[in-house]
């Protein structure tokens, strides 16, 4: 009864925010409203899944509260991240050094537009990660493209390129950075597995949104800002000094092994320290235009806050089992490892594809050759860098592109440019789809020959 209940909650909260247009509700109440209903259940109600049993002799809300804490600790290493991110990019902006950038976009054709700004975001999400590869390219395109109806097109097609730019690295994406460290895939093995199919997950997409009648002709006039912008000094200064610092992120995180938000907000300091010491000379009223307390003014919280509630949500089913019950209910009753994969990716459009990923983690140990009981062809699968591992760290990486809010990318997306969850369902789901599911083909040919 508390499992159904739990389930209900979660679905009428997601179609709230699937719906919010329509039903004139702002997503992020509902977000927050669902992760605390969801938590309020399992703590009044928890009992009656046998959730005392694990908390052994420590007693119930003792293995609550250490739960709580476990899953706050790393959704606020997310929240942190975004907001160093989120911060560094509206410093950037302030001091207008996009417009470098932008400048070097000469091409009008809308096409062509869409295939660099597709490969670019793909390339750096293998570098950077495609969260932070979202907010950066999202900023670009608000300086290039002034229609806001033809962005959105851009920017959907940006959500899918940074997760299938991501999925190929043990840095890009959070699913693949876990497999990795798991020490279920090696570096190499992973490029060398997922490259391919990553490329047909982009350009798939890209040849299909390349037909679409609303890419057809040339780029309106952009939109001239008269917005105070620092000197050509000052805009390399802090253009390169923010590019820094996000790529500081994956060094930082893989020399000392601390997690990514430490880096970024590292990265964050340094730049607000080398804003301040290039403006000291203005007086403080020409400072505070390029402040980093400024940039802070401009970050979007509600979509922070969203990312929140759907966290603590998801976080909740994962306490109560939910989540491991539907990987043991796939297994059983499917059987059939690379359509379990396949579907594992299309899940994690709707459910946070880390959950997902962790509950298979803890299902399928790493097997050896020679292990107990296990055949070649399982070995094939569950070894280190076996297809198993290799075509989870696929799916998961880009089947949340699927929905807008089935991944990192997508929210932060979704927040930067208030993207309806029904606009994206209607022009960008068969888009990811097609994509999503020539890059699982290309990859499972490329193994079974």
């Amino acid at each position: 009864m508390i499992t159904l209940l739990l389930i209900l909650i979660f679905v009428l909260g997601y179609i709230a925010i699937a719906f919010e247009h329509p039903l004139h509700l702002d997503k992020t109440p509902i977000a927050l409203l669902t992760g605390m209903l969801l938590w309020a259940v399992l703590a009044l109600g928890g009992t009656y899944l046998n959730l005392d049993v694990a908390a052994g002799e420590h007693g119930f809300m003792s293995f609550l509260d250490e739960q709580l804490s476990e899953h706050l600790f790393d959704i606020s290493n997310i929240l942190f991240f975004l907001l160093g991110a989120m911060t560094i990019v509206e410093t950037v902006d302030l001091h207008g050094g996009f417009d470098i950038i932008t400048r070097k976009v000469q091409t009008t054709n809308k096409v062509s537009l869409l295939w660099i700004i597709g490969v670019l975001a793909f390339f750096m999400s293998s570098v950077l990660d495609n969260l932070t590869t979202t907010i950066v390219m999202v900023s670009l395109l608000l300086k290039l493209i002034s229609d806001r109806k033809l962005r959105l097109y851009y920017v959907g097609m940006v959500v899918i390129a940074a997760n299938a730019g991501g999925a190929w690295t043990p840095i890009g994406d959070v699913t693949t950075t876990m497999l990795w460290i798991g020490g279920q895939v090696t570096t190499m093995a992973i490029i060398k597995g997922v490259f391919l199919p990553s490329i047909v997950c982009l350009v798939v997409p890209l040849l299909l949104l390349s037909t679409r009648p609303i890419l057809k002709g040339k780029l309106p006039e952009r939109e001239t800002t008269h917005a105070a912008q620092g000197t050509m000094f000052e805009k390399w200064v802090v253009l390169l000094m923010g590019l820094a610092a996000l790529i500081f992120v994956p060094i930082f995180k893989t020399v000392t092994h601390l997690p990514p938000f430490m880096g970024m907000l590292m990265g964050l300091a340094i730049v607000w320290i080398t804003v301040e010491l290039i403006h000291f000379r203005k007086n403080p009223e020409q400072k505070s235009g390029f402040s980093v307390v400024k940039a802070l003014t401009k970050i979007d919280v509600p979509s922070v806050l969203f990312f929140l509630g759907i966290l603590l949500a998801v976080s909740a089913l994962e306490v109560a089992g939910i989540l491991g019950k539907l990987a043991l209910s796939l297994d059983h009753n499917i059987g059939n490892y690379p359509f379990i994969v396949v579907v594992i990716g299309v899940l994690s459009s709707i459910i946070d594809n880390v959950p997902l990923v962790a509950a298979c983690m803890g299902m399928y140990p790493v097997l050896h050759e020679g292990a107990a009981n296990a055949t070649p062809q399982m070995v094939s699968y569950f070894a280190q860098d076996g297809m198993f591992w290799e075509f989870m760290a696929y799916c998961a990486g880009t089947g949340g592109s699927l929905l807008i809010i089935g991944s990192a990318a997508g929210v932060a997306a979704m927040g930067i440019e208030r993207i309806d969850f029904i606009w994206y369902f209607k022009n960008m789901t068969w888009l990811a789809a097609a994509g999503y599911f020539a890059g699982a083909a290309v990859y499972l040919l490329l193994y079974f020959l």
